[in-house]
């Protein structure tokens, strides 16, 4: 995380960086130099679990009632000394870093099995130096921080630009957390988590300004060395051999450096000494091996410029600036064709365009260079947002047509403007039928996926969301609705929503699953058609059908998935009576009675609408409890004895919960599903070791009769709901003298296309659903 061979260098290397402070105290020089001002430190909470996770058994789906207690003694702590906290968690990959997200779920894999090989070897838990954190924990973590009364935001992009630019912004007393790229923004003061004692808060502070007098750098050259030597978009091994021609020629290697600090050493004086003696006279890509990777490596140094800021190693020519219509009018002169041409710096962008007279209108109008091509492409500047468009011309109209670049194959596309709603809508041509479609079409299974601007990101926006974020190409054309899943998603209110209605694309990070052993299918799979009937919900426009829906990519780590694409997932249509309702109906409407609706939807979700009698004796918080439990019954063939993959199953059964009730406008009590309110993983897994013993219900609950009276209750609403179903729960023993010896693992294929399954016979059933689109025999999964 962050940049490579950073951490290492700055605390071996250079300790000096590092500095001890006490939050107490800063927060009084704060409110000394700001009266009136309360100290605030961001969070960036996705590196803090580890340090949050305190309680000792983790191994078993964790022991979730011990961790609100340790994160609300967190909060208790900082509120007692006047500071306050705003957490940030990641909201969704951003696609420059979707190959760095895969490359680490992969690592994830490999530390899970080895986490299985020492179960099976030991019988016990391994040592916290083989630490994995319990499934769903960040998810859970931001409703259980916003029950603590917590500022709470996830963010719309990588969530470290956000803590950074919140950070600046809100001069904030820090950022608490643990990632090198927060040494090569320039915003407030950064501390280590990891550092951090809660007795006494002292924690350690990682000093930028002393790592650029160790290096001989300005803080403007930072993210120029971090891309040099590797980060999250620049691969590490892409600059290689330019790191060791640094280091040849570096005159002042350390002996008692290792090897990788005296090539961080060696970079950076190579900018201080050479690249920085053409800054502003030359461009990059003349002073450095980019070749091919030219605008990735331009795209890496921009991420770190947060809103405000700019880099002086972006080529700028001062002279000749004019002012014309409050734009920076600058001549460049083309070194081709010898002539100089206007050039215009957009105040927002700051960047320089070159611009053309237009004959027609006798206006001037920028001009963009195709670096391919080298063809000068004409920009149409849109009357609102005054950005330049790149402009096709229609050969059969011969009107002039915006065009949109897409980032990943470099291909340009016309735009047409709605005539209702004056919005730009992305269009290709179909190579067999000729016509226009709105994208994303998929050629190869003609699913047209009608995509749609998105109005909610603004032209303020753009600035203050930093350089990945641009106008938005959404899966959902109602503004009132994307508004407010963008709302619920920003707060942390909501689970995967949003990056469904925003972009079609979710992931999913690794879970506690054993691949050499396993007779459960993987969550990812269990859950599929509850998601699948989500996705229904959120794209169909309320019309119930799924024809017209757009495939969704998921991003789930299964065994047997090398995560080289994603998983393209149908929507499942629903059965409700009266018809799917609209989301404007779930989410914005007061009429009596909606909640009722709202429920009849959650369980349609879960293809459960005929148990709705039996969990309405249910009391709060069993509810979701039993819904869960009646699916994964109605679900499964068979429950295995892996109670450590049982209450994986479980957890992500929770966190599926948060994803349909949110998505069917809150029906249920978010709390209702909470794991601290519903699971323990360590007693879970002592009952069940007692289970396979032969205990009673009477020893399992120790003899308490109303807890005894409530188990026979809840059990009885689980088992009626099954037979309805025409799926009984037979005992363990039963089961494993039935499917001795079965076990498998689901196959793999390059390309995955999943159409809908479940027990009803809409589609496939999970245990015939392989990660592709080939046909698999129904006990494909099973063979090993």
């Amino acid at each position: 995380m962050g940049v490579r061979g950073l951490q290492g260098f700055v605390r071996s290397s250079c300790p000096h960086i590092c500095t001890v402070v006490n939050f107490k105290e800063l927060a009084e020089h704060h409110r000394s130099r700001h009266p009136g001002g309360t100290p605030t430190i961001v969070v960036d909470a996705m590196c803090c679990l580890r340090y949050w996770y305190t309680p000792d058994s983790w191994i078993c789906g964790g022991q979730w009632r011990e961790y609100f207690s340790s994160l609300r003694e967190f909060v208790k702590t900082f509120t007692a000394v006047g500071i306050k906290l705003v957490f940030f968690f990641d909201g969704m990959v951003e696609q420059s870093k979707r190959d760095e997200w895969v490359k680490r779920r992969l690592k994830n894999n490999r530390e899970i099995a080895k986490i299985f090989h020492y179960i099976k070897s030991h019988r016990e838990q391994p040592g916290r130096n083989m630490f994995f954190i319990p499934s769903g924990l960040a998810i859970f973590t931001q409703f259980a921080l916003k029950a603590l009364g917590q500022e709470t935001l996830c963010s719309l992009q990588e969530a470290d630009y956000e803590v950074a630019s919140y950070g600046l912004q809100n001069n904030c007393l820090g950022i608490l957390g643990e990632d090198t790229d927060y040494l090569i923004y320039d915003t407030c003061p950064y501390f280590s988590i990891s550092e951090l004692s809660l007795d006494s808060l002292d924690t350690i502070m990682l000093c930028r300004e002393k790592l650029c007098q160790s290096l001989g750098l300005s803080l403007s050259d930072l993210p120029l060395l971090a891309c040099l030597l590797g980060n999250d978009i620049i691969p590490e091994g892409m600059f290689e051999s330019f790191r060791y021609k640094c280091l040849s020629s570096y005159t002042s290697v350390k002996e008692n450096f290792d090897k990788k600090g005296n090539i961080i050493l060696a970079v950076a004086d190579h900018i201080s000494k050479v690249l920085r003696l053409h800054q502003g006279e030359k461009k990059l890509e003349e002073m450095l091996p980019l070749g091919p990777n030219k605008a990735l490596f331009y795209k890496g140094v921009a991420s770190y410029l947060l809103p405000g800021q700019k880099s002086p190693w972006f080529f700028q020519k001062p002279e000749g600036v004019v002012t014309l219509d409050k734009q920076v009018l600058s001549m460049s002169s083309d070194p081709k064709s010898k002539q100089e041409v206007p050039v215009c710096t957009d105040p927002g962008s700051k960047q320089e365009v070159p611009v053309c007279t237009d004959p027609e209108s006798k206006q001037e109008v920028p001009v963009c260079t195709d670096p391919e091509s080298k063809q000068e492409v004409l920009l149409y500047t849109h009357p609102e947002s005054k950005q330049g468009v790149p402009v096709y011309t229609d050969p059969e109209s011969k009107q002039e047509v915006p065009m949109c670049t897409d980032p990943e194959p470099k291909q340009e596309f016309p735009l047409c403007t709605h005539p209702e709603s004056r919005q730009e809508v992305l269009l290709c041509t179909h190579p067999e039928s000729k016509r226009k479609l709105p994208v994303d079409t998929d050629p190869e299974f003609n699913l047209e996926a009608p995509l749609c601007t998105n109005p909610e990101i603004k032209q303020e926006d753009l600035v203050n969301m930093g350089p990945e974020v641009k106008p938005q190409i959404t899966m959902v054309s109602d503004p009132e609705i994307l508004k407010v899943a963008r709302a619920h998603h920003v707060q942390a209110e909501s689970y995967l929503v949003y990056n469904v209605m925003s972009s079609g694309e979710v992931e999913c990070s690794n879970s506690l699953e054993d691949a050499m052993d396993q007779a459960l299918p993987s969550q990812a799979f269990v859950y599929r058609p509850v998601r699948q009937r989500v996705y229904s919900l959120l794209l169909g426009d309320g019309e119930g059908g799924t024809s017209t829906c757009p495939t969704v990519k998921e991003w789930f780590v299964y065994s047997g998935n090398p995560l080289r694409q994603p998983d393209l997932v149908r929507p499942l249509q629903m059965s409700i009576p009266g018809g799917t309702p609209s989301l404007k109906l779930l989410w914005l409407s007061q009429e009596a009675g909606l909640q009722a609706q709202r429920l009849d939807t959650l369980l349609a979700c879960f293809d459960l609408s005929s148990s709705r009698e039996e969990l309405q004796v249910v009391e709060s918080p069993f509810q979701a409890l039993c819904c869960l439990l009646i699916y994964l019954f109605v679900q499964l063939d068979h429950v295995d004895p892996r109670a450590v993959q049982l209450g994986t199953l479980l957890v992500r059964g929770l966190t599926t919960l948060v994803l349909v009730n949110s998505a069917c406008g809150f029906p249920w009590k978010t709390s209702d599903f909470m794991p601290w309110n519903l699971f323990d993983g360590k007693l879970f897994h002592q009952k069940y070791l007692q289970s396979e013993r032969g205990y009673t219900a009477e020893a399992l609950v120790e003899q308490h009769r109303s807890w005894l009276t409530r188990f026979h209750a809840l059990k009885s609403v689980v088992c009626k709901a099954c037979m309805k179903e025409n799926r009984p729960i037979v005992s363990r023993r039963h089961w494993r003298s039935h499917h001795s010896g079965q076990r498998g693992r689901q196959g793999s294929s390059d390309h995955r296309m999943s159409s809908g399954y479940s027990r009803s016979g809409q589609g496939q059933h999970w245990r015939d659903q392989g990660p592709g689109s080939r046909q698999y025999d129904p006990d494909q999964w099973r063979r090993y």
